[in-house]
């Protein structure tokens, strides 16, 4: 398993009941980059058509983890609002649309609603709103552990520091060399998130193409008396804010490529995001406590990509994300070890309409 962060650690938890898992990881820590710096929010009204049934399937890993995985729950009430200028009404109705046909159970909010959910907006600035109820906080933290926990329980190994340098095929597997050891293996899964395409260059697998793009996220004052407030996201992406705890985490929903590396925040995408929260909310935002940037990833198609390369039998795809990662790790996690493994998809896949044809790296090389 190439990669410790939620899709790595979700996939080898998934596989390490079914034989031995190493786990190589390039930093000193797990969950560095992407996953370390992620503010997930749990809501089936998001994603493409592949990754929308995997958000289905994963809210019975949520509602009930494994047991001895989590100390706490994995998510918290929250309720996700999307708002729309009046110009922007046409997006609101999209979104609307994406709700029903996925059973998120969003409804169309007035102006006059959407600031009794969210007092802090301006009620002159708004056409209308779509609000979510069932969705909630994700705590990312603690999701990652219990994945960690449960490749542990089973004897998984864990190896930081560790960055491949060089994958090559040995017989009918792999040999995959580090900075400390050389592993034979009958897979590889590439889970390298915004690294997936160098990971598979080492390994003289075609790229797909994969897109790494920069977001910026940062925590400004707020007060107990909006704690309690839903997420809120504007329908054209233009900023998102949700409380947490007694501070606001603030983002200009930004997606500018960059490249694989350590980002770190710009300080004009921080002061757009203010001017673009400050002008539809009364919240006048001054001080900055605190910021981070990190890489979302993503493939041509912008839809996740999981499966077995075809033209290099036993090297896995686990990429591409985008934004929904998190809260459909359970899900892929699960998917990815039937198909490494060659054994039919769990019952809440099959349930919630999983189709691994839909996520499938085929789809790049007809």
């Amino acid at each position: 398993m190439i990669g410790g962060g939620i899709a790595g650690v979700a996939a080898a938890a998934n596989l390490a009941p079914h034989g031995e898992v190493t786990l190589l990881e390039m930093e000193a820590s797990l969950a560095f980059h992407t996953t370390g710096r992620s503010a997930a929010l749990f809501t089936i009204n998001y994603g493409g058509p592949g990754s929308r049934p995997l958000s289905h399937a994963s809210q019975g890993f949520f509602n009930a983890p494994p047991e001895g995985s989590t100390d706490a729950p994995l998510l918290h009430d929250r309720g996700n609002l999307w708002v729309a200028k009046p110009d922007q009404m046409d997006h609101l109705d999209e979104i609307a649309r994406e709700g029903v046909a996925s059973g998120a159970g969003s409804q169309t909010v007035s102006p006059q609603e959407a600031v009794a959910l969210a007092p802090m907006l301006r009620m002159e600035k708004l056409g209308g709103g779509i609000y979510e109820p069932s969705a909630k906080d994700i705590d990312v933290a603690g999701l990652h552990q219990a994945f960690v926990r449960i490749l542990r329980r089973h004897d998984g190994q864990i190896e930081t520091t560790s960055p491949a340098t060089s994958i090559v095929p040995v017989g009918s597997g792999w040999r995959v060399t580090t900075l400390k050891s050389e592993i034979d293996c009958g897979a590889v899964i590439n889970a390298a998130g915004a690294w997936g395409d160098r990971v598979a260059e080492m390994a003289g697998v075609q790229p797909i193409g994969l897109s790494a793009m920069r977001r910026t996220a940062f925590m400004v004052p707020g007060s107990a008396e909006i704690s309690r407030a839903p997420m809120v996201a504007n329908v054209d992406h233009d900023y998102y804010f949700r409380p947490d705890g007694v501070q606001l985490l603030c983002s200009l929903a930004e997606e500018i490529p960059d490249e694989p590396s350590d980002v770190r925040p710009r300080m004009e995408d921080v002061a757009l995001a203010i001017e673009r929260i400050n002008e539809v909310t009364n919240l006048s935002i001054r001080t900055v406590n605190s910021q981070w940037t990190g890489l979302r990833t993503f493939a041509p198609d912008r839809e996740i990509v999981i499966g077995e390369e075809p033209e290099a039998p036993g090297f896995f795809w686990l990429v591409g994300q985008g934004g929904t990662g998190i809260m459909t790790s359970p899900a892929y996690g699960s998917l990815i070890a039937s198909l490494v493994t060659g054994s039919e998809l769990a019952p809440e896949l099959r349930s919630a309409g999983v189709d691994p044809e839909v996520t499938s790296p085929n789809r790049f090389r007809r």
